[in-house]
């Protein structure tokens, strides 16, 4: 599967998921309503549920209109306003605890998921298997890594591992190393 193309049909996103869009445009909300509203999510609000490809899809609108590094900043926004579970406090459970939060802002279908794997003292691996576009994946990472960053820490990185395949050329996954 390529991105912006959801693994089945069905599948519905949380309104507080799909408000991070708006939230994100800040300025530019009517524009992101609108984006949503001609993709098929008209008024959306927190405890309704979407369909994931009218999401998708107003994700590649915005991407033709505003550019593919808006993505990145939309990804960047999720933590702050979609469910995620409690308990969270170290930046290895923040990282693992992307897959929860991406299943309970989900339903109805195969989603697909997020991979994390520690691979030293302070770096991982997340694989991401879902149809979101690369930008928008490595902005929930970095965005949740930065959040959940062990003091003492100096930077979080966050890069594509592009000795994996990817989705942005028809690839199921997309891999990204994370540094702390």
């Amino acid at each position: 599967m390529a991105q912006f193309k959801a693994f089945a049909p069905g599948v519905e996103v949380s309104g507080l998921a799909v408000l991070s869009v708006v939230e994100w445009l800040g300025v530019f909300r009517d524009t992101a309503l609108e984006i949503l509203a001609e993709n098929g999510i008209h008024d959306p609000k927190p405890g309704q549920w979407y369909s994931q490809q009218s999401w998708l899809d107003s994700f590649k609108t915005i991407a033709g209109l505003v550019g593919e590094a808006s993505l990145f900043h939309i990804g960047e926004k999720i933590p702050e306003t979609a469910d995620w579970p409690p308990g969270i406090d170290s930046i290895e459970k923040a990282l693992a605890s992307i897959d929860v939060a991406y299943h309970l802002n989900h339903r109805g279908g195969e989603i697909g998921s997020y991979e994390f794997q520690k691979i030293g003292d302070r770096s991982g691996k997340m694989v991401c298997c879902n149809p979101y576009p690369c930008g928008f994946d490595r902005g929930i990472v970095e965005a949740v890594a930065t959040k959940f960053e062990p003091k003492g820490s100096l930077f979080v990185n966050v890069t594509h591992d592009d000795s994996q395949p990817c989705r942005q050329k028809g690839a199921d996954c997309c891999t990204y190393l994370v540094y702390w």
